[in-house]
């Protein structure tokens, strides 16, 4: 006997026997108890999910034997034809190949006539999408009022191609994709009943891999028993996939908070030569970051304890800025990674960019003030001349010696301070005239006011709040929300303030909540305070007045704009 795929054979028959699709099958099942028969279902979804699945379990629930009922009987003529697929009164036609107005017209003509053997003739059109104008537009009157013993069943993979006048005719189900824990459940009792050897971690990458498709997931698991002789082995299902293990990506996140460059190397190195899909890595890598993101703000989201154990370690050892961060660079790589010279390179330039930004050893939880963060390490820089900055004051101009290179101490009075923005090579060397003196966060805002900066560095320095000045440096605060436009931004910025100043400078960011104002909050203000002027304007104008009196007008306030 010729051997039946895995896909074909576990096919559900009934609608007990169908995995992930509850709300579709409630609804049936009422439908077909009470006898309230739609006369066209439209099933949509993605590829693998049950579309044409259901619709032959319908046709059974519909030409059974023992009557219309949500459980066919599955052994009687009708069920088992239909299930054979050679039951007369069940025709499935694909709409890719019979998309014209002539073969809509030829099943239309046949469906005038009885059924031969069956209570129903069921019509199951699969990729309905594919149909041309013309032969959608034939089918519209059939398809609103069809003989009594006609069902038509719709599937297709994009319902936004299909006629909103075809919409309206049909009983709509979207079909969900299936969720990774129910397909490894699925494929585990496949294999115990198949009574095949497996590791149950070796079901996990199929799941990945099926992307939300049963039938995808079954043909995987196929394909990885003939791959592995009849067992199932995790390496050998993620060496035929080209995946990169869960422990692998522990191994990366591993070396990244331990600061090891040469681990790192050695993984991508390990991946290369296992033809693993960098792309594919990144993205799980992005996957791992947010279930760790999730562990730590949401820590009920992770019903799996064996993963909450998993990754506690890491919910321990990263705090919630640098996983954001990492998350960020991961998510940046992969869009990067189709410009990179090469996939190898591109893969390994993103997580040299996460070593660089890793946590600074941070201090024990308990030791760490509340509202602060770990440092972040920024990037080791090349030795410069040591030379004090010079106050942040503009005197008369006068004539000093030219600053070769000025470094960027690192600073231990702020424990969680981003990383201080690097000062260029070359500096001015005489203060420019009216050059501010930086004295209060009034000060702050006068010359944030006058900088030429736009998008991203003016948003930055809009939710800034100046916290103080000493020497060339200049210590700012900034909501943890607004974290992310210190490393897009903070170069631009602190290039402004300097040419302001006239003098090198140095911008030092720090977590928190705002306590005086900032340049945002006031503009806010003065724009809440103009509009609520013009309102006040427009409400006592007298001719307005006369127009709301005489037509029983009402003033719409959210309309009136300050010029």
């Amino acid at each position: 006997m010729s051997y039946q795929v895995l896909a074909r054979k576990w096919r559900p028959r009934s609608f007990d026997t169908l995995i992930g699709q509850d709300h579709v099958v409630r609804a049936l099942t009422h439908a077909l108890e009470q006898q309230r028969l739609h006369h066209a279902y439209l099933f949509t979804g993605t590829r693998g999910v049950g579309k044409t699945t259901i619709a032959r379990i319908l046709a059974k629930s519909l030409n059974c034997d023992t009557g219309i009922t949500a459980k066919p009987c599955g052994v009687c003529a009708a069920c088992t034809e239909i299930d054979a697929g050679r039951f007369v009164d069940y025709v499935e036609m694909d709409a890719a190949s019979n998309r014209s107005v002539d073969d809509m017209a030829a099943l239309l003509e046949k469906a005038a006539y009885a059924p031969a053997r069956g209570r129903y003739k069921v019509y199951m059109i699969d990729e309905v999408h594919m149909l041309t104008g013309h032969a959608f537009n034939a089918m519209l009157k059939t398809l609103e009022e069809p003989p009594e013993h006609v069902k038509f069943i719709l599937a297709t993979t994009d319902p936004q191609k299909i006629p909103v006048t075809v919409l309206s005719r049909c009983l709509q189900f979207n079909l969900k994709q299936m969720q990774p824990d129910a397909i490894v459940r699925h494929l585990a009792s496949v294999l115990d009943a198949e009574q095949v050897e497996y590791e149950p971690a070796a079901l996990r990458p199929i799941s990945k891999g099926a992307a939300g498709s049963m039938r995808d997931a079954l043909s995987l698991l196929d394909q990885a028993i003939a791959h592995g002789a009849g067992r199932l082995i995790e390496q050998d299902v993620l060496d035929m996939l080209g995946t990169v293990g869960d422990e692998h990506l522990y191994l990366v996140l591993d070396a990244i908070i331990a600061g090891d460059g040469t681990a790192l190397m050695a993984l991508t190195e390990q991946m290369r030569t296992r033809s693993v899909d960098f792309d594919q890595a990144l993205r799980e890598l992005a996957v791992l970051l947010h279930r760790v993101a999730m562990a730590q703000r949401v820590p009920d989201a992770i019903t799996d304890e064996n993963e909450r154990l998993r990754l506690a370690p890491y919910v321990e050892a990263m705090d919630a800025e640098s996983v954001q961060l990492a998350y960020q660079i991961v998510v940046q790589g992969c869009n990067d990674l189709p410009m990179a010279p090469d996939e190898l390179t591109g893969f390994s330039m993103t997580l040299l960019r996460l070593l660089a930004f890793r946590p600074d050893n941070p201090p024990p939880l308990a030791a760490t003030p509340r509202g602060h963060s770990a440092a972040l390490q920024a990037p080791p820089r090349v030795a410069r001349a040591s030379a004090p900055l010079p106050p942040v004051v503009a005197p008369t101009p006068v004539e000093r010696e030219p600053l070769a290179q000025v470094p960027a101490p690192r600073h231990k009075e702020a424990p969680s301070a981003f990383p201080a923005a690097v000062v260029p090579s070359t500096v001015p060397t005489e203060a420019k005239a009216g050059a501010a003196v930086l004295h209060s966060n009034e000060d702050w805002h006068a010359l944030v006011d006058r900088l030429d900066i736009v998008a991203l560095t003016r948003q930055l320095a809009h939710q800034c709040e100046w916290l103080g000045s000493d020497g060339g440096r200049i210590r700012l605060r900034l909501p943890r929300e607004m974290a992310h436009l210190v490393s897009s931004a903070q170069d631009k910025l602190r290039a402004a303030v300097q040419d302001a100043l006239g003098m090198p400078v140095q911008l030092q960011f720090e977590h928190g909540a705002p306590v005086s104002q900032t340049v945002a909050q006031r503009l806010t203000a003065e724009q809440q305070a103009r509009e609520q002027q013009a309102r006040e304007a427009m409400r006592n104008d007298p001719f307005v007045q006369q127009v709301i009196e005489q037509f029983d007008a009402r003033l719409i306030e959210d309309s009136i704009k300050p010029l």
